[in-house]
């Protein structure tokens, strides 16, 4: 057998009205995609009218790009940094006091390679309190990065981790307990 790319077919997703999606696009080129605006309360008053759930005292640095902000949940004390994809095809959950570093990467969404089809396959992301996610690690459908566990910059999350550990590599392994003093 041989991938098809002719018989792709994922109409079953929906992830919001046309419109909405056009709207957002724009949105996000001017105010997250753009080095040149360092607003934070203008960025999370845009999120929220595209409702994307919203805590307190977020900072969101320039050049991020966020996918679909109703598919978003961040939680207060929130630090997304420079450069940060969050491509939320399903539902990413981001606790209190969590720090997204420079680069990283939330994909959401994969495809099927066992599938002639190469079918869509999506899965939420929950990334809980306290969490570090080192500069340029990716964090892929379907992990939970327990709480208070640090990532090491360039690591691969897939699947559950254990809270207060820190990880690195790729996949992620555990490479000592997080001891905070």
């Amino acid at each position: 057998m041989k991938v098809d790319l002719s018989t792709y077919n994922n109409k079953w997703y929906k992830p919001g009205h046309i419109v909405k999606r056009a709207c957002w696009y724009w949105v996000n080129i001017v105010f997250f995609k753009s080095s040149i605006f360092p607003f934070y309360f203008l960025k999370v008053a845009l999120l929220k009218l595209f409702d994307a759930s919203v805590g307190t005292n977020v900072c969101i640095k320039p050049n991020v790009n966020i996918k679909y902000p109703w598919l978003l949940s961040i939680g207060n004390n929130v630090w997304i940094g420079e450069n940060v994809w969050i491509d939320n095809l399903a539902k990413i959950t981001i606790g209190n006091n969590v720090c997204l570093s420079q680069g990283m990467l939330m994909i959401s969404g994969n495809h099927d390679y066992t599938k002639t089809t190469f079918d869509l396959s999506i899965a939420p992301i929950v990334v809980e309190d306290g969490v570090w996610l080192g500069a340029n690690t990716v964090v892929f459908g379907g992990a939970v990065c327990a709480s208070h566990s640090v990532f090491v910059a360039g690591s691969y999350v897939v699947g559950s981790t254990m809270p207060y550990s820190i990880y690195r590599g790729n996949p992620v392994v555990k490479i000592k307990d997080r001891v905070i003093q």
